[in-house]
Order: C-alpha cells, then sequence, then structure tokens
C-alpha cells in the first residue's frame, strides 16, 4: 500500500506544512544553530498539535511496561490517539491500565482471544504481549482490518515472521514495528551525518551493547526473556534493536554473518557454595551476592515493573520473592540465553560491521563507531564527535543539543514517543511512509539475527543472510 502524496505534503495535510523546514528521517526537523554547534532540533513539529478531526481509536494488548509506553502518548496527545480497549491476564494491571485511559468495562478483556471475539471496533492494535504471543494476535488483528503497532522482536521463528509479513501484504494493512532507535534524534542525527557524505563512503561499523549486570540478571536469566523456548534468543529479544540500527545505518543489504557467544556464568556448576534454590531460603553467600534477588528487589526496589506485584512495600515484595521467578538463584534458574555475543557482518560494498551484546558490564547505553573514506563518527548516546580527514576540524554534538525536543525526557532518547506519534500519523493518513520501521523495513536485521544465532550455534560457520521477501 503506497500513498500517492509525499511526506510533505501529508504532513501539510494534518497541519504542519507552514513552518520553514527540511524533511528528515523522523519527520520535520528544523533546522537550527547554537553557539556555533551545528545541530538540529526537532521542536516545531512538537508544539503544534496535529488538525485531527478524531482521534484515532487503538486497543493494547498487554498493559505492561512496553503496552504503557505507547498508551502514554493517548494521554499526553488526547485529540490524536484514544485508547478504547485493553487485553490484560494481570487484573490490576488491566484495572489500572483501564482506569487510566478511561475504557468502559465490556471493552476490558482477559486475552487477547477474547479482544477478537468481537467485531472490529478500533483503528489499530497495539500489541505489546510476551514475544511468545506476537504471532497470534498479529496475523489476527490483520486479518481483522486493524493497522498494527507490534512490539519487537515480531515473532519467534523467521517462518512466523516471514508469514506476518505475507498477511499485511494480503490485507494492506499498516504493520509498524517497535524498533524505536530508528526514532531517537541520536540515530537519527547518526543517519542524517552518514547520509549527508560528510565522512564520505561508510568503510566499517563497530556497535557495542553493554546490558548492564543487573538488568541482565533480571530479564534474561530470571525473566520473561531468558528462556530461548519461551521467548527468542538474546540476540532477537536484546538485540535486534542492534542489528536493525546498524543495518539502518549502513543502508544497504546484509550479505553474510558469522557469531560467536554463551553463557557463561549463569549456570548451576557456577553456583557458590552455600547457595539455594532462592535467595530466600537461607543463602549464607546472599549478602556478598551482587545479584541477590533481596538486594535488586526489596531493597533498592529495582526492576519491579515485571513483578506480579501491586503494593511494592518491603512485605509484600520479600513475600513475593519465596514463590516468583524472581526470587530464584540465578545460577539456578530455567534460562539458556547467552551473556555475550558478538556478530560479524559483511554487506554489501565490502561493508564490514562488528556487533558486540555484553551481559556482564557495569552500565549500559550504546556504543558506536562508524568509518568512512574521509571522516569518522564516535558516539555513546549521550555524546557524538565527527571528525573531518578533508579539513581536521571536529564537530561535537551532546545529548541535549540533539534532542531538545518535548519528548527529551522520555524512552530510548525520545524514541519511543516519536514511534507513537508516526504510528499515529501513519494510521490517520494511512500512509505507511510515515513510519521508518514498517515490517518490511525490519525483516532483515530479524534474518540477521536467526541467522547470527543459527551461526553460533554451529561454531561460528558464516552464513548467507539473502534477504528475499
Amino acid at each position: 500500500m503506497k500513498s500517492n502524496f509525499s511526506r510533505r505534503e501529508a504532513l501539510k495535510r494534518i497541519g504542519l506544512g507552514s513552518a520553514a523546514v527540511t524533511v528528515g528521517a523522523i519527520g520535520v526537523v528544523n533546522a537550527s544553530s547554537k553557539e556555533g554547534i551545528d545541530t538540529q532540533y526537532i521542536e516545531e513539529e512538537e508544539k503544534q498539535p496535529l488538525n485531527f478531526d478524531q482521534p484515532i481509536t487503538a486497543i493494547v494488548l498487554g498493559a505492561g511496561g512496553r503496552g504503557n509506553v505507547y498508551a502514554g502518548y493517548a494521554l499526553e496527545n488526547p485529540k490524536e490517539l484514544n485508547i478504547i480497549g485493553v487485553a490484560e491476564p494481570i487484573k490490576y494491571r488491566r484495572d489500572n491500565f483501564s482506569k487510566s485511559h478511561n475504557i468502559s468495562e465490556n471493552n476490558q478483556f482477559t486475552t487477547w482471544e477474547h479482544v477478537f471475539e468481537r467485531p472490529k471496533f478500533a483503528d489499530a492494535v497495539i500489541i505489546t504481549t510476551p514475544d511468545a504471543l506476537h504471532y497470534g494476535p498479529a496475523m489476527k488483528a490483520i486479518e481483522m482490518g486493524y493497522d498494527v503497532l507490534l512490539e519487537k522482536a515480531i515473532a519467534q521463528s523467521w517462518d512466523e515472521c516471514y508469514d506476518i509479513l505475507k498477511q499485511q501484504r494480503k490485507y494492506g494493512k499498516i504493520v509498524g514495528i517497535c524498533h524505536v532507535l530508528r526514532y531517537a534524534p541520536y540515530f537519527v542525527k547518526m543517519k542524517e551525518i552518514i547520509d549527508s557524505g560528510k565522512i564520505g563512503e561508510v568503510v566499517s561499523v563497530q556497535h557495542f551493547e553493554p546490558v548492564e549486570h543487573i538488568h541482565m540478571s533480571h530479564s534474561f536469566v530470571r525473566g520473561n526473556w531468558g528462556n530461548s523456548k519461551k521467548s527468542t534468543p538474546m540476540i532477537l529479544s536484546k538485540s535486534c534493536h542492534d542489528t536493525d540500527i546498524i543495518r539502518w545505518l549502513v543502508g544497504k543489504p546484509c550479505k553474510k554473518v558469522s557469531s560467536f557467544g554463551s553463557l557463561k556464568l549463569f549456570k548451576p556448576e557456577n553456583a557458590p557454595k552455600g547457595s539455594t534454590k532462592r535467595c530466600t531460603d537461607g543463602c549464607t553467600v546472599e549478602r556478598e551476592c551482587p545479584f541477590s534477588a533481596i538486594k535488586v528487589y526489596a531493597e533498592r526496589k529495582s526492576f519491579l515493573h515485571h513483578l506480579k506485584l501491586e503494593n511494592h512495600d518491603t512485605d509484600s515484595t520479600m513475600e513475593l520473592l519465596k514463590t516468583s521467578p524472581y526470587g530464584r538463584c540465578v545460577y539456578h534458574c530455567d534460562n539458556d540465553v547467552v551473556d555475550h555475543q558478538v556478530v560479524n557482518m559483511q554487506f554489501e560494498d565490502d561493508i564490514t560491521a562488528s556487533f558486540s551484546m555484553e551481559g556482564l558490564t557495569s552500565y549500559g547505553g550504546r556504543r558506536t563507531r562508524i568509518m568512512g573514506t574521509m571522516g569518522d563518527i564516535v558516539g555513546d548516546m549521550d555524546s557524538m564527535t565527527v571528525f573531518d580527514f578533508r579539513t581536521r576540524e571536529q564537530k561535537h554534538w551532546t545529548a541535549k543539543d540533539i534532542n531538545d525536543g518535548i519528548y527529551a525526557g522520555h524512552g530510548h532518547g525520545g524514541g519511543d514517543m516519536r514511534l507513537a506519534r508516526d504510528f499515529v500519523r501513519a494510521v490517520k493518513l494511512q500512509d505507511p511512509t510515515q513510519l521508518t520501521s514498517t515490517i518490511e523495513a525490519s525483516m532483515e536485521s530479524h534474518l540477521i539475527g536467526f541467522q547470527a544465532e543459527k551461526s553460533r550455534l554451529k561454531g561460528g560457520k558464516v552464513l548467507d543472510v539473502n534477504l528475499k521477501v
């Protein structure tokens, strides 16, 4: 499905064509400068409300962390988006979500299947269910005529991903994938610099994702994404963001991939003497263990959003840890995903890229280096520096220079809300070009991930990517 009018014309139709602007990768970008620093701001479009005659309507499947993030766009922009339905099996989450969005009782559902027992009653469906529950609701929603915003990973297997793409093509609906880094001003700026030719032709990319050790233990050992059979491999569940942003920055097809990695630390043979199956079972080394569930959840009160707990007081948390997966010893879980992995990629025109996912770090935040024929880029999401070989000039931006708009404080460097905004526009205008992360655009980075995992399991064998969709 392709619109007959341009992105600029589309924006004019919803009341954003009057400012002096240039069209950028996330929409309209007002060029500006501050004290000699070459910088771009996204303020103009964000200050102007969209001239919708009425908001689009959406149903959220899964009222956990990500569901609340994207639905939060409706709370800040009620003239653009109205959440009118929710499916969530955990009652207090469903109740709280329904209260926040004023959802009528007849539009509150326990599971996603219940939503589709009703005739279509909204414009779009936002799917933020666990990874294993992406395929079913996505296929059904598209069939019933809904536009879809689908959390990554698209599905648990390449065949399922391809099925969803074929379903989208069959019914002609908009399907956006939540590759939010494409919408983060930091990466938008990086992409803009690359495409401008300021560093010449891209030669190679080095990209590094430090997961942070407690985040690793919470999400990928004890948590929802620790077991690849219940979720997806680490390269998909966590790092398809990274394979996707590398593919988007390079802008050319990936040809070959190889990968190495393993589960090094979080396994039974590494359990210290005196440890127990649960941190609450009298473990004699709990006080000195960096991954103690008592320290993480009850004392520091970190990462509580995934615990099925309405009240986060210490007593309630401690009681839950006695039975919850999050109370388990990190060395005695059912986890099988890697805690470190490297991926090598060869792109068209002999461009090479390397990616490293490291679960055992004291810090988070992605680091990226782009090497070109006439310059390079070095960035860590807090700042970015570009060096020009020809002039010997160096330009530096901080994150605030790049992202000074109204979404500066939101998740993924502002990418979460900008994705939601662009999806709303895409649905309203029935124009998928409003999104940079349609399912078609996101397929190759998923194939890179699936092939990388296959390579890892085959001892690092070089595999072809060869996207044919």
